[in-house]
């Protein structure tokens, strides 16, 4: 399974960007080979609008399973959730925080945005 957690730098042990559509990047990791890539996200961060869209898109196009992340806004989640991936809220601080989170099955499935529209 992979999972995308939304990412302030390219190393497990770097913070977790609590947002999604303009997060600097997303770490996409492999549960079953425990490798991962880095996807530098800079072309959404100062996006007037549709940085949720196009976040989701890049999301999808990696092959993700879940997203791990702080917050959420509508249109991102419905894109995700149309292809199938399941969203996560995590407070960790690092993104191997939230690996271990998810793994130990100490995070709930986001059901709906918990943030509005250009957030």
């Amino acid at each position: 399974m992979k999972i995308a957690i939304t990412a302030e730098d390219k190393r497990l042990e770097s913070q977790m960007d609590s947002r999604f559509g303009r997060a600097k990047g997303f770490i996409i990791y492999d549960t079953d080979t425990k490798n991962f890539e880095y996807k530098d996200n800079s072309q959404n961060l100062n996006s007037s609008q549709g940085a949720g869209i196009q976040s989701a898109k890049n999301i999808i196009d990696s092959g993700a399973d879940i997203l791990i992340t702080g917050n959420v806004g509508p249109k991102a989640f419905a894109a995700l959730t149309a292809a199938g991936i399941k969203i996560f809220l995590s407070n960790s601080k690092t993104i191997q925080e939230a690996i271990n989170d998810f793994i130990e099955g100490k995070l709930t499935q986001c059901e709906d945005a918990n943030v509005e529209a250009h957030w």
